[in-house]
């Protein structure tokens, strides 16, 4: 008579396997009974090494069988935080879709979509659930999410009536209440205090910056710039030609700089310099220098009009600046107004 052994079940092959692969058993080991923290960290260190891919599956499947649900959502809710892609947990997802009672999925799956969690996730446990069970046990999952929802909604129906009027209900997840119609909390008539209110008054805003003192003087600096480029040369020693190109030159840059940026001090420096330009043209008027004559003798218009063109930049200048110096200045504060907030009686 012969003895014979009984094949074993699948579920029985898949434990002696475990038992028998001992990296296997180690990555179990390790996730059944550590923080989630650790876990998580052990997940992501195995992803980083193409050699432990089969290790990193292991653990995720693990953590999916072993662990409580509640412990799935919040490891899935640990591997999918920015910047991990969304789909790194989807081995933990589909060994607790397709693996555990119909109970546990139908706790899963609805912690999966109330928890902050990519979209991805829930729709990897329904499609794993829809794909791996039996008909009747996916009838009765539809049937057990449609029950749950029904209580959630008749929960927070119950919830918004039990609130007190005017207050809105405070929804699950802790988000704060959106702002309610203010027009619906006004007291009742016979409670309407007749004492006058004092309103907060708006505080001064910012001073609003003009644009135009600043354009107005780039502009002029720019002519005034022009007027005093040297076209030529004329044999003049080259401290004359380099003064007259340098004036020109730095009224271009100082228009620039207050186009860009009306600054007050761009607008004092813009001031100083055409000043200083001009007062060097009434210097050689009066007493002749031959170094300030030929470096006049060379700009594009004649030393008089490019003097004119200087303190026309100094004044426009000089107006910007008045102009932020006002600006800067606050207004005196006013006192705030009583408001009667007596509301007439309906008849």
């Amino acid at each position: 008579m012969s003895i014979r052994s009984s094949s074993p079940q699948p579920d029985d092959t898949s434990i002696a396997a475990r038992h028998q692969d001992p990296v296997t058993a180690l990555v179990h080991a390790a996730v059944a009974d550590r923080p989630l923290e650790e876990v998580a960290g052990l997940i992501t260190l195995l992803e980083q090494s193409p050699q432990y891919a089969r290790a990193t599956v292991d653990a995720l499947r693990a953590v999916g069988t072993d662990r409580s649900v509640e412990d799935v959502t919040r490891l899935v809710a640990l591997l999918t935080r920015p910047p991990r892609d969304p789909d790194c947990a989807d081995e933990a997802i589909r060994a607790a879709a397709e693996s555990r009672p119909v109970e546990d999925v139908t706790r899963l799956m609805s912690l999966l979509h109330r928890t902050p969690l990519e979209p991805h996730c829930g729709q990897e446990a329904a499609r794993a659930a829809a794909t791996a069970r039996p008909v009747e046990e996916l009838v009765e999952l539809i049937g057990r999410l449609s029950e749950e929802r029904d209580a959630h909604a008749d929960r927070m129906t119950a919830q918004a009536r039990q609130q007190p009027h005017g207050v809105p209900a405070m929804p699950e997840d802790g988000a704060p209440p959106p702002e309610h119609d203010r027009e619906s909390d006004a007291p009742a008539p016979a409670e309407v205090d007749l004492a006058p209110r004092i309103l907060p008054r708006t505080p001064n805003r910012r001073p609003v910056r003009h644009s135009w003192p600043g354009v107005l003087a780039a502009a002029v600096l720019l002519l005034c710039g022009m007027l005093w480029f040297p076209l030529h040369r004329d044999g003049a020693p080259p401290q004359s030609y380099g003064l007259t190109l340098g004036a020109s030159a730095l009224c271009t840059l100082l228009a620039v700089l207050l186009t860009l940026r009306p600054t007050l001090p761009a607008f004092a420096v813009a001031a100083v310099v055409p000043t200083v330009l001009a007062a060097g043209q009434m210097y050689e008027g009066r007493f002749h220098t031959e170094p300030l004559s030929r470096a006049l003798d060379l700009t594009l218009a004649p030393s008089w009009i490019a003097g004119v063109a200087a303190v026309c930049a100094a004044l426009a200048a000089l107006t910007g600046v008045l102009v932020r110096l006002a600006a800067q200045q606050p207004k005196a504060a006013a006192p705030p107004r009583p408001l009667a907030a007596a509301r007439r009686t309906p008849e």
